[in-house]
């Protein structure tokens, strides 16, 4: 199947690299100055011959989507996995590495097969996930798609707050890193609940009970996370507006 990427930053460019040897894959990105092994560059959308064996992906923002729109039009006319068959995704960083999650919608005129070739160019990248409402995707948005800066921001705060206490920055910033990779590592690879691996390290009176009593207090993590997803979709919906 050939596969056209119209964008190639750095998640366009992770999925790309995943299909490298499984697929042609064709790149138009005229502001992209190197392209994954293995891709072919397109200067002109008007050059591709689009038809039934060929998907086209767009890996771009919403908000850049209405300047290119009108020059995708040739390929849906020529029956590309596009237009009315449509499949809308919300991927997520960690996909650069093969450990991304990416939740996918259908449109209206997506066909049986289709399915199965989405979940195939999407695999490389890690888990897909399939939602019923395209509705939902603000959410998914929210809780994934922007998911890793929250975590990222966390440690930031993390290993600041432990060079208040007298750490050397530098080395605060290793503790809180490794912790953070460490604890990500662990919850992929232990099937226990998140609740359960929390309550394996917090013991009755001890240190990080302390902390995490601070963070439940009056709920404050859990009001403070509400308000973060609320912000984000809210700011989804605005930018599919």
């Amino acid at each position: 199947m050939d596969v056209l990427l119209v964008g190639c930053g750095r998640m366009g460019g992770a999925m790309a690299r995943g299909w490298q040897g499984a697929h042609r894959v064709l790149v138009f990105d005229p502001m992209a100055a190197d392209l994954p092994e293995g891709a072919e560059r397109v200067d002109s959308l008007d050059d591709v011959e689009a038809g039934g064996e060929m998907a086209v992906v767009l890996a771009v923002k919403p908000q850049v989507f209405p300047g290119i729109g009108e020059s995708l039009r040739p390929l849906a006319r020529n029956d590309a996995l596009f237009s009315g068959r449509t499949v809308r995704t919300m991927p997520n960083t960690p996909a650069a590495i093969g450990q991304g999650i990416t939740a996918a919608v259908a449109g209206r005129d997506v066909r049986m097969g289709d399915f199965a070739t989405v979940n195939e160019l999407l695999g490389p990248t890690g888990q897909v996930v399939w939602i019923d409402e395209e509705a939902q995707i603000d959410t998914v948005t929210a809780v994934s798609g922007s998911g890793p800066a929250y975590f990222f921001r966390f440690t930031e705060a993390l290993a600041r707050a432990g060079a208040d206490e007298g750490l050397p920055p530098e080395l605060a910033m290793q503790l809180a890193r490794a912790t953070f990779t460490g604890a990500a590592a662990l919850a992929g690879a232990d099937p226990a609940e998140l609740a359960e691996l929390r309550r394996q390290v917090t013991s009755p009176g001890g240190t990080t009970a302390a902390g995490l009593a601070r963070m439940d207090d009056e709920d404050a993590i859990d009001r403070l996370v509400r308000k973060v997803v609320e912000a984000a979709a809210a700011r989804s919906r605005e930018l599919a507006g």
